[in-house]
């Protein structure tokens, strides 16, 4: 073949290529696991994830969630572990959703980005976030679009539904990482922290599987181990871990650019919400049967670091926190057996002093009750004491506490600050103040950890304010005539001290 024929060739191929990648990305992306790792029927793919969210009952985290680490198997062995992460971002105020997943079917090395287009299952169409991936791409020649790739795979598409019936308005930017150096992984995480930027309305979902093997006990001893690195953050630690095989992730290379990735944008904790493997599941652990690991987990940041930055000290130390809450879990169980207030009286002149307080009940995570006095009428215990037993029994969310779901109950407790009234938001530090609003006779209060629980922006969280605690039009917080005030709290828990 002579030079000009052969280089028309290879243009021709490039252009092809080219052709058919974007002709891929711009169509609507089937599924191509329904009706094997999970039911090809909306009505009964719906209701069987409804069932495992019911049954999901993980424990409360403690600030925003950032990314959750999430199975891929079929449903009928995974399923139940992955509602424990979407269990909690559900009706969070996410809007792109970025999940990387991993090549089970063609081999090939870097990170493959679809870079727009329609995704779909059976409970609908997901759009492709392009503003996102166009940050994405043509900045490193590891990282592009490989339609291959995606033709196949089913580690993205196993979260599509789960991610339908949990969150509102969203859109997606599916990534499937192939072989990775952690080089290209630093690489990748640097360019996903740009496109992220300040946005705080973004969620990472890494879906991978742990263990796969025949045996039974092997299993657990290397998902421990690879979730002790996961647990210290350890990225370089998980990295050569699986290089060597002392540890095992499918979709590990995704969890070390997400790790990476939380690192940079100051996300500090991963919590293992539920852990299981095949052989569990089945009930056959016998050494010769294939055995696969499963783990939910989140990346957040700890709800204490911004709720008290830029204080000098706390008010509390924790034998007054251990009082305050022995006092509100004793408040509420003589009023549920008696029915009257617990007879008390404090000499720590701390206590004794008037100041107001929230009492906040969480049962397996979730929200059971929340009332306060935002400047107390009383010393603080009694305060404290009150306010305890109107959350268990008066908070208008919520049907009254009974005494058989007090054990199960954790107490959070918010000692607030004095108000200090402000000239304009401009004055909030999201995280640190907790926020009243009032215009006439509506007012609405959020605490300072809300922002951090929501991940809101400043005029999210004053909008939400105005508009779902006030009962004001979400732009009053623009207007003069709005009062304005700011406090600070001091907030600790039972699982907090245990912690």
């Amino acid at each position: 073949m002579g030079k000009k024929s052969q280089a028309f060739g290879i243009s021709a191929l490039i252009l092809s290529l080219l052709f058919y990648a974007v002709s891929y990305a711009g169509s609507v992306k089937e599924p191509c696991v329904a009706g094997s790792f999970y039911p090809g029927s909306s009505e009964d793919l719906s209701l069987m994830i409804d069932g495992f969210l019911e049954k999901a009952n993980p424990e409360k985290v403690d600030g925003r969630i950032f990314a959750i680490i999430t199975p891929h198997a079929g449903y009928g062995y995974s399923g139940q572990v992955a509602a424990f992460g979407y269990k909690l971002i559900k009706d969070r105020p996410y809007k792109t959703v970025v999940i990387l997943g991993t090549s089970h079917r063609y081999h090939f090395s870097g990170a493959s980005v679809y870079p727009e287009g329609i995704f779909k299952t059976p409970l609908g169409e997901m759009s492709v976030d392009n503003d996102f991936t166009r940050k994405l791409l043509n900045q490193e020649a590891e990282i592009s679009f490989i339609p291959q790739a995606f033709k196949e795979e089913h580690s993205i598409e196993v979260q599509l539904p789960f991610l339908q019936k949990t969150l509102p308005g969203f859109k997606i930017v599916p990534v499937v990482l192939g072989d990775c150096s952690l080089n290209t992984c630093k690489k990748f995480a640097a360019l996903l922290k740009d496109a992220i930027g300040g946005r705080k309305d973004v969620l990472v979902v890494v879906s991978t599987d742990m263990y796969h093997g025949y045996d039974y006990e092997e299993a657990r001893l290397m998902d421990e181990l690879t979730l002790g690195a996961l647990k210290n953050m350890d990225s370089e630690g998980l990295y050569y871990g699986f290089r060597d095989g002392t540890m095992q992730m499918c979709g590990g290379f995704g969890v070390v650019t997400a790790l990476i990735l939380a690192q940079e944008l100051g996300y500090n904790k991963v919590k293992v919400l539920e852990h299981t493997d095949s052989a569990q599941v089945t009930g056959n652990k016998k050494k010769g049967i294939w055995t696969v690991g499963y783990a939910s987990c989140v990346i957040n940041a700890l709800k204490a670091t911004p709720v008290q930055r830029g204080r000098e000290k706390n008010m509390l130390n924790n034998i007054q926190r251990e009082k305050l809450l022995e006092i509100a879990r004793n408040s509420i169980e003589t009023y549920l057996r008696m029915g009257k207030k617990l007879e008390i009286s404090q000499a720590d002149p701390l206590l004794a002093r008037v100041m107001g307080a929230f009492v906040t009940l969480n049962e397996r995570g979730q929200l059971r009750g929340c009332i306060g006095s935002l400047v107390g009428s009383g010393p603080l215990y009694l305060t404290v004491r009150d306010m305890a037993v109107e959350a268990a029994t008066q908070d208008p969310r919520f049907n009254p506490l009974s005494l058989s779901e007090l054990e199960d109950v954790d107490i959070e407790i918010s000692v607030l600050s004095p108000m200090k009234k402000i000239t304009g938001p401009d004055e909030i530090q999201l995280g640190v103040h907790g926020v009243l609003v009032r215009k006439g006779l509506r007012s609405g209060v959020f605490l300072p950890q809300v922002a951090v629980e929501t991940g809101w922006s400043k005029e999210e969280f004053m909008s939400n304010l105005c508009l779902h605690k006030a009962g004001l039009p979400a732009d009053a917080w623009k207007d003069k005539t709005t009062e304005i005030y700011t406090f600070t709290a001091e907030v600790f828990s039972e699982k907090g001290l245990k912690e």
